[in-house]
């Protein structure tokens, strides 16, 4: 660790206290171990901080495995996504495992489990089977194959995996204790027969390893010293420690499992199933829909790499489940961007603003700061005239004292140009505002130095030169779900809660320097928000997606509620 005072979490004691006991720091090793059946979510975001942070902390390996035993569910696709998720993350693994590295050493390893009779093929229903399995409170009974003779099952297993019966017909099963409190100890799968191709192995093998007989054993073929996971595989720690018991040499690192908790995420959902008919429904346009909790949605929707670790670490390790509220993550998105996102000009629900004494046909060149935050982002130049846009939320006909933009009869300052005064209105025949004439103060352009320049006006507001602006299609984004918890109520389907207004897509008007702006490229539309090139872009048109706003709006509309 470093050598710095810090409060250590839960997880970081259970190491420091295995050093102590003599545990070498050069055997430290983790692992972060995705199954590839989708994308990463916010969920898994805080386990790869926390894996990889430890890796860093400790300066140990950290090894990127996939848990590939199901192919039924999995697919390259997934691999790839998720290890772009992990270096866009800003981290590096060691070494690139995989499950299905190891399926001749767990095949080898359970010939010899019923060898030394503790493991035997079962031909029941999976329905039989449930039925012997027993309760909670009920012990189960032994199944009617369960002292099978070891040729019997040597024979039975080779066939299975020779591919000679169908799906479902046996399955090879631990024989440990149909009595035991635990009802993943009562002789759990080890083998199931899947006739599905693989994406690694393709058709070599006819049966697949259950995740907890291959989960601990990769962990100890790999010599991961400390396997951390979520609190729900908590029952299964003594399983894997079972496993282990059949295997394990003395001379080598004995992996540990220990669980920390789920942290959850308010208004989203982050189960991988979930996430999948979100899709598959079309709920979503795909697993990057920047609505998605996912880490490829957020990356989509402009949430920086920094911003996510910095959630992750302020969220921190706990031994119990709890509901984080997206804001606290919208936050740290909005103080990254604060510090990195270039300042630009945008007006997405315009109204026309004439300058009535502003020459006709001229046209001037306009300095205007990159960012307030980083001096070295420089300034640019942008281009006024006598006819913009401004918002059609800066300007009202008749207001109180509590308004600061523009109304007839008032002055404020167009942000990087002029100071202006409100003089009339245009309206069409419903009444409704379609232009507003004002006047300009030539001498009041800022950074001058004039003494106009300088002169105080309680309003500032942003605008855009219509003969110049770029049109843009604006993606506005909000909570997938209405409902902090919408998979909270089992009673409920989670798809109860989707919020029918989640996405709003405008015609926005820009600056002419955002012409050349590129895929994943952040900017703050200057009194709007965050804003992010999507990959639907093309030279032809921009599409851009909200990230955040400047500020939490959604916790003073619940607040209201």
């Amino acid at each position: 660790m470093s050598t710095e005072e810090k409060s250590l979490n839960f997880i970081e004691q259970i190491i420091e206290e295995d050093l102590k006991n003599g545990l070498s720091q050069d055997k430290l090793r983790f692992r972060f171990p995705p199954e590839p059946n989708g994308y990463l979510h916010v969920g898994h975001a805080s386990a790869i901080c926390l894996n990889f942070g430890l890796g860093i902390d400790y300066q140990a390996p950290v090894n990127l495995r996939f848990d590939d035993t199901n192919p039924a569910k999995e697919e390259q696709e997934f691999v790839d996504a998720i290890k772009r998720d992990v270096e866009w993350l800003g981290f590096k693994w060691d070494k690139e495992c995989y499950a299905s590295d190891y399926f001749q050493e767990l095949y080898d390893w359970a010939v010899q489990f019923i060898k030394d009779g503790k493991a035997y093929v079962d031909s029941q229903t999976s329905e039989e089977m449930a039925k012997q399995k027993g309760t909670p409170t009920t012990p189960g009974t032994d199944s009617p194959y369960r002292n099978r003779s070891v040729e019997e099952n040597l024979d039975l297993f080779e066939r299975m995996k020779n591919g000679e019966f169908e799906e479902g017909s046996h399955i090879l099963r631990a024989k440990i204790d149909m009595a035991s409190n635990n009802m993943l100890m009562r002789d759990p799968i080890m083998y199931r027969i899947l006739k599905k191709h693989h994406h690694r192995t393709g058709n070599d093998w006819c049966i697949y390893p259950m995740y907890d007989w291959a989960h601990g054993e990769s962990d100890y073929l790999e010599q991961i010293s400390h396997s951390f996971c979520t609190l729900e595989f908590l029952p299964h720690r003594e399983l894997y420690d079972w496993f282990l018991d059949q295997i394990y040499d003395s001379t080598k690192v004995r992996p540990k499992q220990r669980e920390f908790a789920r942290r959850n995420l308010s208004h989203t959902v982050v189960s991988k199933r979930k996430l999948l008919q979100l899709v598959q429904e079309r709920h979503v346009t795909a697993w990057d829909d920047p609505r998605m909790s996912t880490i490829s949605g957020m990356r989509r929707r402009g949430y920086t790499p920094a911003s996510i670790r910095n959630f992750a670490n302020t969220i921190g390790i706990a031994k119990r489940t709890n509901l984080i509220d997206v804001s606290l993550l919208e936050f740290c998105v909005r103080e990254d961007l604060n510090k990195t996102a270039p300042r630009v000009m945008a007006v997405l629900n315009p109204v026309k603003l004439v300058i009535t004494n502003y020459p006709e046909g001229k046209e001037e060149s306009l300095e205007a700061e990159n960012s307030q935050e980083d001096a070295s982002l420089g300034f640019r130049q942008v281009p006024f005239s006598r006819e913009l846009y401004i918002e059609r939320e800066d300007f009202q006909e008749e207001a109180n004292k509590k308004f600061f933009r523009l109304t007839l009869g008032t002055e404020v300052r167009l942000k990087n140009a002029y100071i202006i005064k409100g003089e009339s209105v245009v309206k069409d025949s419903e009444g409704n505002i379609t232009e507003i004439h004002c006047t300009y103060d030539e001498d009041s352009r800022s950074g001058s130095g004039t003494e106009a320049s300088q002169r105080k006006v309680k309003g500032t507001i942003h605008w855009v030169s219509i003969n110049h602006a770029i049109e843009a299609e604006v993606r506005l984004y909000d909570r997938l779900f209405t409902h902090e918890n919408p998979d909270g109520d089992k009673e409920v389907d989670f798809k109860e809660y989707i919020n029918p207004n989640s996405l709003e897509v405008i015609t926005g008007y820009l600056e002419p320097s955002l012409a050349s702006a590129k895929d994943g490229d952040r900017f703050q539309f200057q009194r709007l928000g965050y804003y992010c090139v999507d990959k639907d872009s093309s030279s032809e048109k921009l599409v851009f997606n909200k990230t955040v706003g400047l500020r939490d709006t959604w916790a003073k509309v619940e607040s209201k509620e």
